[in-house]
């Protein structure tokens, strides 16, 4: 080391700023030190010595844990990503509904605010029969009903009116799958609504504002439960 090394060093020594570390990091530290050494210890008792089968299964273990954590990771991805891009294809079909029943003159195929001769309407017609509510007293009177085509089957459209506002309710049998909250969107201006219950699913639709919308739901679905 030249005189110039030494030099340096004092300077260091001498003018250079000292930070103690936390004591919380450096009893982090050591623990995660700590646990370390246990872990090595405990493979090295268990596995024998390198090379040893003891050791290879221990490796292929751990391997094939780390393989079947992935694959089961992969596997939530999936299923989250279609249950997804199902729910977002069944709203922009209702909406795509809503909108060919508004401009056409095929609004509904039984024209009654009578639930009593709107839910018989459909007998034949689909292999369930779809529950029909009366919300007149609500001032949300029945229109009537018509046979729509959602996810290339019939289902039950229920026609609502809720002062200048044009509900649409599709049902459609929800076999095998329990029951699950409202739960709201807003697609192409329209806001939209759907639930399970009753073993049905529920999908409605309207411009009608959210607040009006949540009320609506509220009231259909404390009906499917008395």
């Amino acid at each position: 080391m030249d005189e110039r090394d030494d030099d340096l060093s004092a300077l260091i020594k001498t003018k250079a700023t000292r930070h103690a570390a936390p004591s919380q990091l450096r009893a982090r530290i050591d623990a995660r030190i700590a646990e370390i050494g246990t872990a090595r210890a405990e493979e090295t008792a268990g596995a024998g010595a390198p090379g040893s089968p003891g050791r290879a299964w221990l490796r292929w273990t751990n391997m094939g844990a780390a393989f079947a954590f992935g694959v089961a990771a992969s596997l939530v991805v999936v299923l989250t990503l279609r249950g997804a891009d199902e729910e977002d294809r069944f709203a922009q079909a209702v909406v795509d509904s809503h909108v060919r029943s508004l401009m056409g003159a095929h609004l509904v195929d039984v024209e009654s605010s009578d639930k009593h001769a709107v839910k018989p309407w459909f007998s034949g017609k689909l292999d369930y029969a779809p529950p029909v509510k009366d919300l007149a007293a609500e001032g949300i009177p029945l229109a009537g009903g018509r046979l729509d085509y959602l996810g290339q089957r019939p289902v039950a459209a229920l026609v609502y009116r809720l002062n200048l506002h044009t509900i649409n309710v599709f049902i459609w049998p929800a076999t095998g799958q329990s029951s699950k909250d409202p739960v709201f969107h807003v697609r192409q201006g329209f806001n939209v609504a759907h639930w399970t219950g009753d073993g049905m699913h529920f999908w409605v639709v309207s411009d009608a504002n959210v607040g009006e919308l949540r009320n609506f739901v509220r009231l259909l679905s404390l009906d499917d439960r008395r």
